[in-house]
């Protein structure tokens, strides 16, 4: 999806409410125009001649224009507002559904950025309508002053209709790099924001480390760009706006002394002199509106090129249709499998098993998580599930086959309650083999965002219990233990073969409490199998086994 497509689209479904709101707010700008007409009238046709009738009629006239025109502009201004606020409302919608999509995205954006996205650029690009609706009801307050201008005196009306588009390409050559700067000031704003998320959620670990200096400096530098570049922006807006006024400016001047010197001429009555004087000075808020148009649209469509980047990334993986795995095969095998530091890694779990892996590069862990959990298609090699294929299983029944619980946990605003999902009569004994006995007591307590209110410790098993919780038939865990102590890590451990029991589990752990629970380990060294036994073979044997895993 394109820029223009999103933008087109966007007025198109709420065509009806935008068509209602058009045409109030034109109407409020004709009315507008025809008050000055309406007083040269008056000033013609009741005040020189002393005519008390006419008089009554233009003041009543009066009094209907205005009543119109207010009324025009607050119903015309309502229809267009809902639109916007409904556009904005479902483009966040489709944005999240894009970013939730199991099959994921390939954007290469932070969660900030794409938070920024759902929320600043969705707004802006909804504001389209707002830049169609007044512009449009700018142009009909242009062509009925115009109007109104030649059936004044003709060569006047000509010089506004020539003079009006030369004004409004004037305004419009500063478009292109308003829309260049908008569009880079957010993509600061952005970076920025993601930028704030990551150290928010990791300040913890930064204080601990001493590294919170480094990190208030990173920001700063981030926020000074995203300052420079919003400076940039606001002073082409201000540009452009300076350039409206003073070209509406010249124009207002040029109609008012031309009009003048008809009138004294005698070729036009004092009431066609007021009435074209009025239109000159009213000609300069259309014209400004003109302008202002412009800034909205250009800073839409910058925002709606980011938003279309979004919905229109591809999947990171394509998925098929099965929905039924083969109990008698496999629940997983790997086969010359290579991905990123991976290399030809043969791995092989059968139904009830449980395996441990030991990798002593972080990035091979990373690897086999991605292939494992489905998150890749890049892969070469064979990843089957239960007999089929992982591209050919449907995304759910992958999901709900294979239960991938990841080292940093997710946690939501909310309960302790409602971030286990589930009410389930062992609770207590899977809570208490999670090594969470001390939060049973505390289930309804509220969390905040992330649980910024729990140690990372507490976050760490209350996202384990969840995963045992949900009793996958394939349960992938990635360091559950690494913000436990020694005791807890070995209760943990013991917990957690006890709750596992018959089913199929794969952790990826260097914990030896952990590995001496697996049925098996398998060693992978710069991204290959190197060895493969029982966790107490392994330490008595393997040396650099031994310095991996010992404490």
């Amino acid at each position: 999806m394109s820029t223009g497509e999103l933008l087109r689209r966007s007025v198109r479904r709420h065509r009806w409410r935008m068509v209602r709101g058009v045409l109030l707010l034109s109407l409020h700008q004709a009315t507008e125009a025809a008050v000055p007409v309406t007083i040269g009238i008056f000033v013609d046709k009741a005040v020189a001649t002393g005519d008390v009738r006419p008089l009554i009629w233009c003041v009543v006239m009066l009094f209907a224009l205005f009543a119109v025109l207010s009324n025009a502009w607050k119903l015309g201004a309502r229809q267009v507002m809902r639109a916007i606020e409904w556009e904005t409302h479902e483009l966040r919608l489709e944005i999240a559904r894009r970013v939730l999509d199991p099959r994921g995205q390939r954007t290469g954006l932070r969660s900030g950025e794409l938070l920024s996205i759902a929320t600043s650029d969705a707004e802006k690009t909804a504001l389209v309508m707002r830049a169609v609706s007044i512009g449009a009801a700018a142009s009909t307050a242009l062509i009925v002053s115009s109007v109104s201008l030649l059936l004044v005196d003709v060569p006047l009306g000509i010089g506004v209709l020539i003079g009006v588009p030369l004004l409004v390409l004037g305004i419009q050559a500063l478009s292109p790099l308003l829309t260049r700067r908008t569009s880079t000031q957010q993509e600061a704003v952005a970076q920025t924001t993601a930028l704030a998320t990551d150290l928010v959620g990791g300040l913890r670990t930064l204080r601990g480390i001493g590294a919170q200096h480094n990190a208030a400096a990173r920001y700063r530098q981030s926020s000074q760009t995203t300052l420079r570049a919003t400076l940039r922006a606001v002073s082409t807006a201000g540009l452009q706006d300076g350039v409206s006024t003073a070209l509406s400016g010249l124009l207002l001047a040029a109609v008012a002394g031309v009009s003048g010197w008809f009138a004294l001429n005698g070729r036009i009555s004092i009431g066609e002199l007021i009435a074209v004087v009025g239109l000159a000075q009213f000609i300069a808020e259309p014209v400004g509106t003109l302008g202002y148009a412009s800034q909205v649209l250009a800073t839409a469509r910058a925002s709606a090129g980011r938003v279309a980047a979004v919905l229109s990334s591809s999947p990171l993986v394509e998925t098929g249709t099965a929905i039924t795995v083969d109990p008698l095969q496999p629940l997983l095998a790997l086969e010359a499998v290579s991905y990123k530091t991976l290399s030809n890694v043969d791995l092989t779990l059968r139904a009830g098993e449980s395996v441990g892996v030991l990798c002593y590069d972080p990035r091979d862990a990373d690897a086999l998580l991605t292939v494992v959990g489905g998150r890749t298609s890049e892969h070469t090699g064979s990843v089957r599930v239960g007999g089929v294929p992982i591209d050919e299983l449907d995304i759910d029944a992958l999901r709900n086959t294979v239960l991938l619980e990841q080292h940093d946990t997710d946690l939501f605003e909310g309960t302790l309650r409602s971030n286990l999902l589930v009410e389930s009569p062992s609770l207590e004994r899977v809570m208490t083999a999670a090594g969470a006995a001390d939060l049973i007591d505390e289930l309804d307590r509220p969390l905040a965002d992330r649980g910024q209110v729990l140690s990372g410790g507490q976050r760490q098993r209350l996202g384990l219990a969840r995963a045992l919780l949900a009793e996958p038939p394939l349960l992938v865990l990635h360091d559950p233990s690494t913000a436990v102590d020694a005791v807890t890590e070995e209760l943990l451990a013991e917990g957690m073969a006890e709750v596992r029991s018959g089913l199929t589990t794969l952790v990826l752990t260097s914990s030896p409490a952990l590995l001496g629970k697996m049925d098996r380990v398998i060693v992978l060294a710069d991204g290959v199998v190197v060895t493969e036994g029982i966790h107490a073979e392994l330490a008595e044997s393997d040396a650099t086994y031994q310095e991996a895993v010992l404490r």
